[in-house]
Formats: C-alpha cells, sequence, structure tokens
C-alpha cells in the first residue's frame, strides 16, 4: 500500500466497497513505512498499536458508509501534543516526553476517526528550513535522498512524497509547510491567522504559528482544514468565524474567469532561479488562459521582512523556550551544584546550536536599551508590510509567487550558513508577518527537483485559494508525478 496515487475520495470507496478493510489499511501502511522509511527517515515515532486498535473499532462500528474520513490514516508533525505518545519537537530537550492530553487539531482529526499512524521529523522546536536541526535524524527527499526535504515540516512533507501517508498535520511560522511542500511536489496550505487552533502546538513564536495542511491534492487538503479549522475556547488566539465547507466549490464546474491574480515584482528580483521565474511565467500564462486576469503588483516593505521576522520569531522564542529549565519536565543534566548550574546545564545540554542561536538573539533583542531599537522596530515594519498587503488586495482578489529562490538543495550544503538559510525565507515570511492564508502547489520541474509556486489570499479567504489551486491542478499533472525510490 502506497498513496501516490490514490486520494481520500478514492480511499474512501475503497472502504466501502471492502476492497479491504481499515486494519487491512493501516497494516499495509505500517508495512510501507517499514520498508520506505529506511531511505527517507521521516518519522521519529510510530503509533501502531493504538492504530491498529483504533482500525479494529472502526471496522467494527461500520463508520466508513458515513464518514469521508473514517478509517484514513494521517501523520502528525512532532511539535504537536498528542495523549501517551511521544511528542519530542526534535529536541533532546523533549525526548522523552510524553502527553497527557491531545491538542486540539488531533482531537478534532480523532472525532472524525482518522488513524494516527505517527509522528514526523522536523527542525528542533520548528527552527529551520531543511530538516537538518533535528536532534535524531536527517529526513531525506524522496525525489532525491541526497537532497533536503525542506523544513521545518521536512518529515510531513516526504511522508506524503514518498507515498507513506495520504495527509498529514505541520506548523508553519515563516513557511514551514509551503517550502517543503514546495521542495517535494505536494500541496502544502498555511491558513489565516486564528483560523485553527494552536491550542496543543509547542510554540516557537505565538504570534506567527499556525498550523496547517500537507497532502497530494488541492481537495483532500481542504478535506483536512474543514475539519481541524474553528473557534477553539482554550486557545485565545483562534478566532471566531463561520468555518466554510472549503470542498463546496471544488467541483467540475468550478472555474476563475475573471479572478484577479497579482504577482509582486519584488518576488522575482534578483536572486531568484532563472527555473523558478520561468515556471512563474508559465503558470501565470496558464491561469490567463483559464480565465484569470494577471498583473503585477508591488509590496515595497518586503525587503524589510527577513529581519523583522528573525527578531519578533526569535524574541517570541526566547520567551517561550524559558519553561524548559530542567525542573519541571524534559531534559535534566546531572552533576550540578545548585540552580543556577542546573538551568545553564539542562539548556547547554538539551538545545541544539540552531535553538541556542535564536534564544540569544531574542533575549538581546528583548533586553533593555535593545528593545526600542530592535523589537519595537520589527513590529512598526510589520504593520507596514500589513498595509502592503491591504493595499494590494484593493486591487487583486490572489497573489502568487515563488516559495523559495530555489529548489531543494544538497544535505549538508547551506546548514553551516545561518545567513543564507535565514535569507532563502524571504518570499515565505511575509505571509506570516500579516497572518495570511498561503498555500503552495506543485507547478513545475527543474533538474529533477519539484517546483512549487504559492497563491497568498485575503484573511479568511482560504476558498479562492483552494478554487484557483483545484482549477490549476485540474488542467495540469504536475501533481499526479511522484518519486522513483530506490
Amino acid at each position: 500500500m502506497n498513496y501516490f496515487n490514490q486520494d481520500l475520495t478514492q480511499i474512501h470507496a475503497d472502504l466501502v466497497d471492502r476492497k479491504y478493510s481499515v486494519q487491512e489499511l493501516i497494516k499495509a501502511t505500517y508495512q510501507n513505512i517499514e520498508l520506505t522509511d529506511k531511505k527517507i527517515h521521516a518519522f521519529l515515532t510510530l503509533n501502531k498499536q493504538k492504530a491498529m486498535f483504533q482500525a479494529q473499532k472502526v471496522d467494527q462500528s461500520g463508520a466508513v458508509l458515513q464518514n469521508l474520513l473514517a478509517g484514513i490514516p494521517i501523520a502528525i508533525k512532532d511539535n504537536i501534543v498528542t495523549k501517551s505518545l511521544k511528542t519530542t519537537a526534535a529536541s533532546k530537550m523533549l525526548a522523552n516526553f510524553v502527553p497527557i492530553y491531545d491538542a486540539t487539531v488531533v482531537e478534532r482529526l480523532a472525532a472524525e476517526q482518522m488513524i494516527n499512524i505517527g509522528k514526523t521529523n522536523l527542525d528542533e522546536f520548528a527552527m529551520g528550513g531543511s530538516t537538518e536541526n533535528s536532534a535524531f535524524q536527517t529526513t531525506r527527499n524522496p525525489w532525491n535522498l541526497a537532497y533536503v526535504p525542506g523544513g521545518s515540516s521536512g518529515g510531513s512533507a516526504a511522508a506524503i512524497a514518498s507515498g507513506q501517508i495520504p495527509v498529514a498535520l505541520g506548523s508553519d511560522t515563516g513557511g514551514s509547510i509551503r517550502q517543503p511542500a514546495a521542495f517535494n511536489g505536494i500541496v502544502g496550505m498555511k491558513p489565516t491567522y486564528g483560523r485553527v487552533s494552536r491550542w496543543g502546538l509547542i510554540a516557537f513564536s505565538s504570534s506567527l504559528d499556525e498550523i496547517g495542511v500537507l497532502s497530494k491534492t488541492v481537495k483532500d487538503n481542504a478535506v483536512i482544514l474543514s475539519v481541524i479549522a474553528g473557534k477553539d475556547q482554550r486557545d485565545a488566539t483562534s478566532v471566531n468565524r463561520n468555518v466554510p465547507d472549503f470542498t463546496k466549490e471544488l467541483t467540475s464546474l468550478a472555474d476563475i474567469h475573471g479572478l484577479k491574480i497579482g504577482i509582486p515584482k519584488e518576488f522575482i528580483g534578483p536572486g531568484i532561479d532563472d527555473c523558478i521565474k520561468q515556471t512563474v511565467n508559465e503558470t501565470a500564462k496558464r491561469f490567463e488562459e483559464l480565465g484569470a486576469k494577471v498583473r503585477e503588483i508591488s509590496l515595497p516593505h518586503n525587503k524589510y521582512c527577513v529581519a523583522a521576522y528573525y527578531i519578533i520569531s526569535s524574541s517570541e522564542a526566547s520567551s517561550n523556550l524559558q519553561r524548559f529549565d530542567g525542573v519541571r519536565y524534559g531534559y535534566h543534566a546531572e552533576n550540578t551544584k545548585n540552580l543556577d548550574e542546573l538551568y545553564v546545564k539542562s539548556r547547554a545540554e538539551g538545545f541544539g546550536d540552531e535553538v541556542k542561536r535564536r534564544i540569544m538573539l531574542g533575549t538581546f533583542s528583548l533586553s533593555a536599551g535593545y528593545y526600542d531599537a530592535y523589537y519595537k522596530k520589527a513590529a512598526q515594519v510589520r504593520t507596514l508590510i500589513i498595509r502592503d498587503f491591504r493595499k494590494a488586495f484593493e486591487q487583486v482578489d490572489l497573489i502568487l509567487g515563488p516559495v523559495a529562490p530555489t529548489t531543494a538543495y544538497k544535505i549538508g550544503q547551506n546548514v553551516t550558513d545561518p545567513l543564507k538559510m535565514y535569507l532563502s525565507d524571504i518570499l515565505t515570511i511575509p505571509v506570516n508577518m500579516a497572518g495570511l492564508p498561503g498555500m503552495t502547489f506543485p507547478a513545475g520541474f527543474s533538474q529533477g527537483l519539484p517546483i512549487g509556486l504559492q497563491l497568498i489570499g485575503k484573511w479568511f479567504d482560504e476558498q479562492t485559494i483552494y478554487r484557483a489551486g483545484y482549477v490549476f491542478e485540474r488542467n495540469t499533472d504536475f501533481h499526479r508525478r511522484h518519486p522513483m525510490l530506490k
């Protein structure tokens, strides 16, 4: 059982037609993972015993007849807590942490009787863009095992691209769903900030983090978002707003005639590979052929995004991660003489280099004498970025652009150059800074590696993004291609 050519609707139909039972489906899924993940290293923890028990319950209840998602396997990024199942955030600090509750999104999937197959690898505490910063293993890109899968949701993306799982959850703070989706040739949606509850997400940067969905197809993505979205009383930042059926317009009648799409000139300037620019141009032409109107727009403050983002996100990270002190839970250093030494040794030994780097940057930015010069200034820049988008959306319905300046790069190529890694986020960060929804979709290939582009929508207008992405997908075959694992 691999999921290269099956979407959720097809799997559901096969279960209803009794081509196989849920137990057989889950067993075959694990058999494929055991073979495939030796090469990919997408999973950190498998949920095999509990998953098989849940599969048996679904079979006995006959729930698959009424529920599209009953018995369907899903993977969860390992910074989303899962009751009685180890949740590490890919950090030595939480290497043996077993939560006593489920995140809201996990509860909502369980209510639909989806089956959690296991937890996927990531950059430690979601800090990174290549999944090389995990404390436990380096995930590989299924299209070429010598290349990174992107990050920080690289495990979720690689698990889907390699056919191990049909859908997965990830988190996106500065592009951590959209960039790995682009590198792996799949669909990745970062919803509007507040659309999905963050309760149970191990926090990196609270004003930027958002849980979202990775999938093979646009419609599958919309199905899962419809389930996990909605107000949660336990998360004060979740928005009390009606959650539509995001799949409603995704039919054979869907069209984009008259839709106005803008391409920011700042997104296709110097530093963007020619193959990426060419793909943007070809995709824009295809959208025009399908009835959309494409025009150039400007986001003038985009050039300040990276600097402002890393000040804000690192400042919030330094605040959020201070809870890991070696006292209450998590890694506890041995042979310490006093409380101060316990704090220092536990954090020095428990956190990886990238996490320490961001804690130091954030603590400095918030320190006395520097707050106004750095954090306050970054917050003001964030307001200017939001204004740029508001002005742009007075002219267009959607924004189209690249996700990353390049396709996936080789493992080890950039990991020792933090500045280069940070600058590679320049095209995804603006969406998080403004709290907008953005979706990556497969749009081309270069030298055997996928190229993904992103559609950015107005606040709480995921429907229009899905509709445009679905129409494009229906008229191309990029989503049908899959890697030949050797």
